[in-house]
């Protein structure tokens, strides 16, 4: 779906716009959005409202040919809430039903005019982006492994925006494309087989990330990782007749002595908990365990396009966790990069233990700001469900800082995070007899737990953990990834770049 901005003035009016199809809002107070108004020249849409066609309950639509005194050739009425102070979640539901009925509309083409820039407490970036989104969301399928494709996108391929022409919307609408770029990448990975999606193969997407957008790009293979002395990563690799890649990416849009931020994903292309082995249900969406790597090469996809003003480094930690004669046991103790040394109590909690050498590489750059982003705890699903990914870091100006950055990023975008604590409590249920932290705590709090088993190996710079366990991925019948959190990780890093 192409996406534009198509500005209505005194000349160029809504009810001369020539279009398959036009979006308007009508309110449930039976008053009519300033484009609905333009176009009920002869009062056919205060009919129908007043007949109780369309109630102007938000999300409500009716579908309206051949309107008198409308050059287009169908009005789409979508409902916007209770009254003209239009409301947030009210227009999310308009937008979102207006995507969805103009899927059934025969057009090549289409205009939204709803107030995407009379929304209470958000701006037309807000707005814009949202329409782009649910957009490309309704046109995404996940078929790519099919002989028989999905049946496509019957609806315009071509969308304009009513919104004002100016430099402000003109470059929210190109970060909005980008971010769904991005997305869609994300998902795309997220959703391919892990017999296809190896470590190798998020290598040598980051290496066209790299051609295409002027990143560079290393890869890293196990001989490298064993004389950096990545010992608790390699471990995890273990069982694994697929090769471990450690994957770094710089994007170098700012100034060469600016510190970059750094971006840490982790990569299980595939994870059977290896000798702590999971419970067969469930298992194949194993798959989407790297999806905190796909949302790292998502959001470079993104401010590649961009042409960020910035400097980011991301840095992918891939492999597999497979059981085998020669995979890590339960009770193996381990060396990590920076010396210390953990005790495998569960080898499913392998996350972890490749997040941590990739932390302690981070150090080299001079990180202004660290962020890792993983899969990592299913009892962040217990916490928060599938609406918000948690967000961790040290109790400190930095780290709260980063903290509220990534929270109204999340906001912003729609692509919410909620934060949950870390601290030396939770420090003491890693205790080890053997070694100097265990890799899994006593029982509670486990998704805090694995926050301050990471937090160990980023005391040298600014850091925050996301973990995405609850919404990288949907499961039943609407079963793929979802592409977050690259809106949240995009965003915060545009705020960054000013």
């Amino acid at each position: 779906m192409d996406f534009s901005i198509k500005a209505l003035d005194a000349k160029n009016t809504i009810a001369s716009a020539k279009s398959g199809c036009i979006v308007v809002g009508v309110f449930e107070n039976k008053k009519l959005s300033k484009a609905a108004k333009a176009l009920d020249s002869a009062g056919e849409i205060t009919a129908a409202l007043k007949s109780g066609d369309i109630t102007g309950k938000a999300g409500t639509t009716l579908l309206l040919r051949g309107l008198k005194g409308a050059a287009a050739e169908r009005v789409l009425l979508v409902g916007l809430g209770a009254d003209e102070a239009v409301a947030e979640k009210a227009i999310g539901s308009a937008i979102n039903a207006a995507i969805k009925a103009l899927g059934t509309v025969a057009s090549t083409d289409a205009i939204i005019a709803l107030p995407l820039e009379e929304v209470k407490g958000r701006d037309a970036n807000w707005a814009i982006r949202s329409v782009v989104l649910a957009g490309r969301d309704a046109v995404y399928r996940t078929d790519a492994q099919k002989s028989k494709k999905d049946p496509a996108w019957a609806g315009p391929r071509k969308v304009a925006l009513a919104v004002a022409n100016n430099a402000g919307n003109k470059l929210a609408l190109s970060q909005a494309v980008a971010t769904a770029n991005g997305m869609e990448l994300t998902k795309d990975l997220g959703n391919l087989s892990a017999n296809v999606c190896t470590p190798t193969y998020l290598a040598n997407v980051a290496k066209k990330l790299g051609k295409d957008f002027g990143f560079e790009v290393e890869i890293l293979d196990r001989k490298q990782m064993e004389a950096l002395k990545m010992g608790s990563f390699l471990s995890v690799t273990n069982g694994s007749e697929q090769a471990p890649k450690f994957i770094v990416l710089k994007h170098k849009g700012g100034k060469a002595k600016d510190a970059p931020t750094v971006l840490v994903g982790k990569g299980i292309t595939f994870d059977t908990g290896g000798i702590s082995i999971k419970a067969g249900p469930g298992m194949d969406e194993m798959k989407y365990d790297m999806c905190g790597a796909g949302s790292v090469l998502g959001t470079f996809r993104a401010i590649g396009e961009m042409g960020l003003k910035s400097n980011v480094v991301g840095i992918v930690a891939a492999c597999e966790n497979m059981p085998s004669g020669r995979a890590t046991k339960p009770g193996d103790i381990v060396t990590s990069m920076n010396g210390l040394t953990i005790e495998i109590l569960n080898t499913d909690a392998e996350g972890r233990l490749i997040l941590c050498d990739a932390l302690t590489y981070a150090e080299r750059f001079n990180p202004a700001a660290v962020i890792d982003v993983a899969t990592l705890t299913g009892a962040c699903i217990v916490a928060l469900g599938h609406h918000n990914s948690g967000v961790f870091a040290r109790d400190d100006e930095a780290g709260n800082a980063l903290v509220d950055a990534l929270m109204a990023s999340g906001k912003a975008t729609g692509d919410t995070a909620w934060r949950l604590p870390i601290g030396e409590q939770y420090n003491d249920q890693l205790k080890s007899n053997f070694a100097d932290l265990a890799n899994i705590g006593s029982p509670g709090g486990a998704s805090c737990t694995a926050a301050a088993f990471l937090e160990n190996f980023t005391r040298k710079y600014p850091w925050a953990h996301v973990d995405i366990a609850g919404t990288a991925w949907k499961s039943g019948a609407a079963k793929g990834a979802t592409g977050r959190p690259v809106p949240m990780l995009t965003n915060f890093l545009i705020g960054r770049a000013g």
